[in-house]
């Protein structure tokens, strides 16, 4: 019997370790599946995800470049210009909210709230303990007298509080009201003018409507107008967008050996041919917005110039070449069914000059220039022939000296012409610089001192290149600027400063001239 009970099959204790092992074996086994299900799952579901990405990305990516190829379609449709009566507001008065907690008053204070208890049982049947009860509940009057003046205290103070609320924002109902009014006002004053075909109007009316303009994503909003009462003309200039605005995929691909999603390049051609497309339909949406906008007739015909802002891939500078440049009237431009023509071959018919190759910036010449005419201008004077073989610039006179700056800059290459020397707002002289590639309308003062150019000259210069909407403002000196103008010309990013160092230069190079300009500027201590 002791062999038999040595043997493990007959030991209950052995057959039970023996099942448990088996047990621990089999879930350990079935737990190593599941992990295994679960990794292949969440790889399935990774997977899966990285492949929707790459799908919803190909979707936002269609739907921006349909945007981009039906957009003049698209806006033609909409059919909602600005008008003066959009540009009105309305007024509709806050309803007034109490602030929280402040809106009801607090409880009022109850006497139960205070009130003792009274004796109870035999000893207050005997009358034992009443002196008591009545000095607690003479305390309790006096505690309870006191709550209730506190709480009408501050029940006055919330009254008061929640009327000086009432009463503000009555005040900002009424300012605000006040403010809509005199909107309104200046916007009726403004249509009427507008009627009347007043300049100031007009442009002003002009710059809202391509303002509240909505194109898609990447496209620029500078632009500039000038408008002639007299023949009903308006010339526009816009910035087109840069050839980035046409995406450089044309969908996106979920890569799984190397989990990458890549994109799927757009052929050139393609590109190309979509951004010559977003050209011509920018320049004909914005003709037809503005035609739309003007419904009181005071714009007879429309001449606009697509330009782009960019950097020039050989030189490294700043360009603005135009790309597109078209003239048509109203009845002409009626004729045109938007929804239905193509682009590029309706810009064709509207005698339009484009450029052959605006991908790669290949400018195109202006139909049409801003009018130098704003300006009062006087007849030139020939300087440079009666001076001497060196000449002393402050020995001219301040006429003589921005005569012989207008002959600089015409012989560097621009059309320049000097203004009446009452009210020209500081400018000597203007400049129109007809070259497609750079931005025209220059505005040019020239200061004949032998002291520093004070500050407040130019920032006043910047001042009238805004309100004249020119390209750049350039100070002309023959003496010196100080850092602080230097420092604001920088950070204006349109003024140009030239010392008489740089006058030096710059007449022996255009002129041929070895002028003597004002004294040398002090040595400046080192920042």
């Amino acid at each position: 019997m002791a062999g038999r009970s040595g043997v493990g099959g007959n030991d209950p204790y052995a057959r039970e370790r023996a099942r448990q092992a088996r047990e621990a074996d089999k879930a350990r086994k079935a737990a190593e599946a599941a992990a295994k299900r679960r990794a292949r799952e969440e790889k399935l579901a990774y997977e899966a995800a990285r492949a929707q990405d790459a799908v919803d990305r190909t979707y936002v990516l269609e739907s921006d470049v349909e945007q981009l190829a039906n957009h003049l379609r698209t806006a033609v449709l909409d059919g909602s210009p600005l008008t003066f009566d959009r540009l009105k507001q309305d007024f509709t008065p806050t309803v007034f909210s109490p602030p929280k907690g402040r809106s009801k008053a607090a409880p009022q204070p109850r006497w139960e709230e205070y009130e003792p208890e009274p004796p109870r049982g035999l000893f207050g049947a005997l009358g034992f303990g009443r002196k008591g009860y009545e000095a607690d509940v003479e305390s309790a009057r006096e505690r309870f007298d006191k709550a209730l003046r506190d709480h009408a205290r501050e029940e006055k103070k919330r009254v008061e509080k929640l009327d000086k609320l009432r009463a503000r924002h009555a005040e900002q109902n009424e300012q605000e009201a006040a403010r809509v009014e005199e909107w309104n006002a200046r916007i009726e004053e403004r249509r009427v003018a507008y009627r009347e075909r007043d300049v100031e109007a007009v442009e002003w009316f002009i710059d809202q409507a391509l303002a509240a303009s909505k194109y898609p994503h990447g496209f620029p909003k500078a632009h500039r107008v000038s408008y002639q009462a007299d023949t009903g003309d308006l010339l526009v200039e816009i910035d087109l967008p840069l050839e980035d605005v046409v995406p450089t995929a044309r969908a996106y691909r979920y890569v799984k050996s190397r989990d990458e999603i890549n994109p799927v390049p757009r052929p050139d051609k393609e590109r190309k041919e979509l951004y010559a497309s977003v050209l011509a339909q920018t320049a004909l949406r914005t003709v037809h917005e503005l035609f739309a906008a003007d419904t009181e007739g005071a714009v007879k015909s429309i001449a606009l110039n697509g330009h782009v802002a960019t950097i020039d891939r050989a030189t490294g500078r700043e360009v603005h070449p135009c790309l597109i440049t078209l003239q048509t009237d109203r009845e002409e431009f009626a004729q045109l069914v938007l929804t239905q023509v193509d682009p590029r071959a309706c810009l064709k018919r509207l005698r339009s000059l484009i450029s052959p190759n605006p991908y790669e910036l290949e400018p195109v010449r202006p139909l049409v220039t801003f009018d130098l005419s704003k300006f009062r201008l006087m007849d030139s004077l020939d300087v440079v022939a009666g001076l001497d073989s060196r000449p002393v610039l402050m020995d001219l006179t301040p006429t003589e000296f921005e005569h012989l700056i207008r002959q600089l800059f015409e012989a560097i290459g621009l059309d320049s012409v000097n203004t009446q020397p009452s009210k020209d707002e500081g400018v000597d002289a203007i400049a129109m610089n007809t070259d497609p590639v750079m931005r025209g309308l220059c505005i040019i003062q020239a200061k004949r001192t032998k002291n520093v150019v004070p500050f407040e000259t130019v920032s006043a210069l910047a001042g009238v290149v805004e309100h004249k909407r020119a390209a750049k403002g350039i100070l002309v000196t023959t003496s010196w600027f100080g850092r602080a103008s230097e420092a604001f010309a920088n950070e204006h990013g349109r003024l140009e400063l030239l010392d008489g160092a740089n006058l030096v230069h710059l007449f022996k190079e255009h002129l041929n001239l070895d002028v003597i300009p004002g004294p040398v500027p002090p040595k400046r201590r080192p920042t």
